[in-house]
């Protein structure tokens, strides 16, 4: 049996991002990762990413996205 793994944050919370490259950038988390202690954060850490041609994307090309955070590197917004 798996064993849950507590987390600060979860999922649409507001965040600021308290250490690192992107410190001081803010943004809501899109997805947390607890067993790898990593969120995903909106408009933060972007990487560019090939992408193949599909028929979803006929023109394939560089992808923008988010990339994962260690989740010690990020704390909740305050409210107010």
């Amino acid at each position: 049996m798996a064993k849950r793994v507590k987390t600060h944050v979860k999922k649409n919370d507001e965040v600021v991002v308290i250490s690192g490259n992107h410190k001081g950038e803010t943004g809501k988390v899109l997805q947390v990762f607890p067993h790898k202690s990593q969120v995903i954060v909106e408009g933060v850490r972007l990487i560019k990413k090939h992408a193949r041609r599909t028929q979803d994307r006929p023109e394939g090309g560089i992808v923008e996205k988010e990339g994962p955070i260690h989740i010690s590197n990020v704390k909740l917004a305050s409210k107010g």
